[in-house]
C-alpha cells in the first residue's frame, strides 16, 4: 500500500480506503463486513469511512463492533463519521450543522463506533439554515475537546469551503482540511476544476467516493440489468436514474474494450484513472464481496499499465473533460 498526506496535514492516509455506504448494516451480513475490514487492514488500508446516516446508524454500529472485536491498536487506523442528515430522527434538532446537532451527533457516533475520538469528522452537506461561522466554531470546539482530530466537508462548493477557511483564519480557529466529493470518469468538474485554487491556496485534501459510478464502471451492466444490485434496490431509484443512462453505457462498453486490450478489468482501469489524479488523497472503495475487494485493492499494483497514451484514449471515449476558466 502507498500513503498520501491528507491535504496539507501530516496525517498519512492509504491511497485506497474502505467505505461502508450501502453495504454495512444493510446489504451485507456482519460477518462479510468483518472479512472485508480485516482483509483491507491486512493489505495496508488504514482509513475506514462512515456516516451517521448510513443505514440510519446501523453501519456505524456494525463497524464499531468489528473495531472492538479486532482490537487493533488505535494508532494504526483512521475512522470517520459525517454529520448533517441525522440517523433517522425527524425533529428539528436531530439534523443539520447547528451546534447542538453537531455536538450530539459526534457523541452518538463515538458510542456507535466504540472509539474515544474520531480521526475525521465531515460536514456531510452544507446547511443553508446554519451560519458557517457556527459550524466552524462547533468543529473547532470538538477538536479542542479531543473528540475529533481533523474536520472536513462533503459535497460543499469551493466558495463554501473558502468561506469556512476565511472565518477560521480570521478568528484563529482550525479550518477544514479535506473535502469528500464524488469523483469518477463521469463526475469530474468539482475535483478537476472547481477545487483547483483550494489545492494550492489552503492545501485541500480529497477522499473521493463512488469511483466506479455506483457500479456502472464495471462489467455488470454491459448487457441486461442484473438482479440483486444496489442500483436495483428500493429507495435508490435516483441513483439508478443518475448513473445508468444509455449514453453512459455506450461509453462504458468502449471503455471495457480498451481495458481488455491493455490487460485490465474495467473496474481496475477506472480506479487507476482516479489514482492518477495527484489531487486525490484517497479513493474510497465500496465492496459487498471479498473477491471484489481483493481485485480493487490490487489496482494500485498496476498503475503503470494506464500510461499517458491510455489516458488520452480514455478521455477521447469519455469526451467530457471539464473546461478550466480562462482567468
Amino acid at each position: 500500500m502507498e500513503y498520501n498526506n491528507l491535504g496539507k496535514s501530516g496525517l498519512k492516509v492509504s491511497r485506497l480506503s474502505l467505505g461502508s455506504w450501502l453495504t454495512f448494516g444493510k446489504f451485507i451480513e456482519d460477518g462479510v463486513a468483518e472479512k472485508l475490514m480485516h482483509y483491507a487492514y491486512n493489505e495496508g488500508v488504514n482509513f475506514f469511512d462512515n456516516a451517521e446516516i448510513y443505514a440510519r446508524g446501523q453501519s456505524e454500529l456494525v463497524m464499531g463492533k468489528i473495531l472492538k472485536k479486532s482490537n487493533w491498536s488505535r494508532d494504526s487506523f483512521i475512522v470517520s463519521s459525517k454529520v448533517f442528515f441525522g440517523s433517522g430522527g425527524q425533529l428539528p434538532t436531530q439534523k443539520g450543522l447547528n451546534r447542538k446537532h453537531v455536538f450530539e451527533a459526534c457523541h452518538q457516533a463515538l458510542n456507535r463506533l466504540q472509539v474515544d475520538y474520531l480521526d475525521l469528522y465531515f460536514c456531510h452537506r452544507p446547511d443553508k439554515s446554519t451560519p458557517i461561522e457556527e459550524t466552524v466554531w462547533s468543529m473547532h470546539n470538538l477538536i479542542t475537546q479531543g473528540k475529533i482530530l481533523y474536520w472536513g466537508t462533503s459535497e460543499w462548493s469551493a466558495q463554501e469551503i473558502m468561506e469556512a477557511h476565511m472565518f477560521a483564519k480570521q478568528n484563529h480557529l482550525i479550518g477544514p482540511i479535506v473535502e469528500q466529493p464524488e469523483y469518477n470518469m463521469f463526475a469530474r468538474k468539482k475535483v478537476e476544476v472547481e477545487f483547483g485554487q483550494l489545492y494550492k491556496g489552503v492545501g485541500l485534501g480529497t477522499t473521493i467516493w463512488s469511483p466506479l459510478a455506483s457500479g456502472v464502471l464495471t462489467e455488470k451492466y454491459l448487457s441486461k440489468f442484473p438482479k440483486g444490485t444496489r442500483l436495483g434496490a428500493d429507495g435508490l431509484e435516483w441513483l439508478k436514474e443518475k448513473n445508468l443512462t444509455e449514453d453512459r453505457l455506450e461509453k462504458v462498453r468502449s471503455l471495457h474494450e480498451l481495458a481488455k486490450e491493455i490487460g485490465l478489468s474495467l473496474p481496475k482501469m477506472s480506479l487507476i484513472w482516479c489514482l492518477k489524479n495527484r489531487d486525490v488523497s484517497t479513493v474510497i472503495l465500496g465492496a459487498s464481496k471479498l473477491s471484489q475487494l481483493k481485485e480493487n485493492l490490487s489496482s494500485i499494483e498496476d498503475i503503470e499499465m494506464v500510461n499517458e497514451s491510455v489516458m488520452e484514449r480514455i478521455h477521447t471515449i469519455l469526451d467530457n473533460t471539464p473546461e478550466s476558466p480562462l482567468f
